[in-house]
């Protein structure tokens, strides 16, 4: 049996954050933290700042082309934001190497950019703030999978052969067979890549929201988020896909499991064009 940490710590020193992450985040803690310093550190690595460019000017943000630098791109998005997009960027090249047994790549990041739409949507029918976080927390929620598979990957296809042919959970059949589950992994890769609380508490409760603590609300919609997901992958009818989260979810999110079919559809009209705006050399395959 395993343990999170211990799947992590095999991966960590494979799938690490760019320093330009950590001058971002650094500058973000920082009391004498500025847009000056942040537009700097990014500015230092080619790569990202391209990618940063690109996904600013993107028809999804609306600025049609008009930011052309880093430093205009830090001052019109803010801070927050772009140290969110920039992990985003960072996250998904830190695994661009990546290719686990038993796990299709472009299928992967398909999914994990729908639960990042899904849980946008959720936020915005809610009449959150600051939806576009709830975004790349639901991008990065089943990144766990991704250490699973690359460091115990027959223990974790086992794991999603038995649930699906039993219809049981799937973070419950992977703390019977591996020893822990996805979600446990993937809080404590956030946790080794210091990520906000945020992050950590969210990604490690989306199997139980309940356990979130104050962010038990953002883990009902990140739980949401990743049915709606499988359900897109699946094939299956969002009318399924409503009736297997339990019905506290609902009742936490004060949501009608009618609604699921709308959000679904929301987001799946995003989905293309997102796949290909974070993952231009994925294509849009699908598995």
């Amino acid at each position: 049996m395993h343990s999170a940490q211990e799947l992590v710590a095999n991966v960590v020193t494979l799938a690490s954050l760019p320093t330009v992450y950590l001058h971002i985040r650094d500058e973000l803690d920082a009391p004498t933290g500025s847009a000056t310093s942040v537009a700097h550190a990014i500015s230092a690595d080619p790569a990202i700042s391209s990618s940063l460019l690109r996904l600013a000017n993107s028809a999804f943000y609306g600025y049609g082309g008009r930011i052309d630098t880093i430093t205009r791109a830090v001052t019109i998005l803010g801070i927050q934001q772009v140290h969110d997009l920039v992990l985003a960027i960072s996250a998904s090249d830190a695994f661009s190497l990546f290719a686990p047994q038993h796990l299709d790549m472009p299928r992967f990041w398909r999914g994990s950019v729908m639960r990042g739409l899904a849980a946008r949507e959720i936020g915005r029918n809610q009449g959150m703030i600051g939806v576009e976080r709830l975004f790349v927390i639901g991008l990065l929620s089943d990144i766990g999978h991704l250490v699973m598979y690359q460091t115990i990957p027959e223990l974790t296809h086992e794991a999603r052969t038995v649930a699906t042919a039993n219809r049981e959970p799937l973070h419950e059949v992977e703390r019977r067979i591996a020893g822990c589950d996805h979600a446990e992994v993937g809080a404590a890769l956030m946790a080794q890549w210091r990520l906000p609380t945020t992050f950590v508490d969210i990604i490690g409760a989306q199997g139980n929201p309940r356990l979130a603590g104050d962010y038990v609300y953002e883990a009902a919609m990140v739980h949401v988020a990743a049915r709606i997901a499988e359900a897109d992958q699946e094939n299956e009818s969002s009318t399924a896909a409503a009736e297997r989260i339990a019905p506290v979810i609902w009742s936490l999110l004060d949501m009608e499991p009618a609604s699921l079919r709308r959000i679904r559809e929301s987001a799946e009209l995003d989905l293309s064009a997102y796949t290909a705006l974070f993952f231009p050399n994925l294509g849009n395959a699908r598995a």
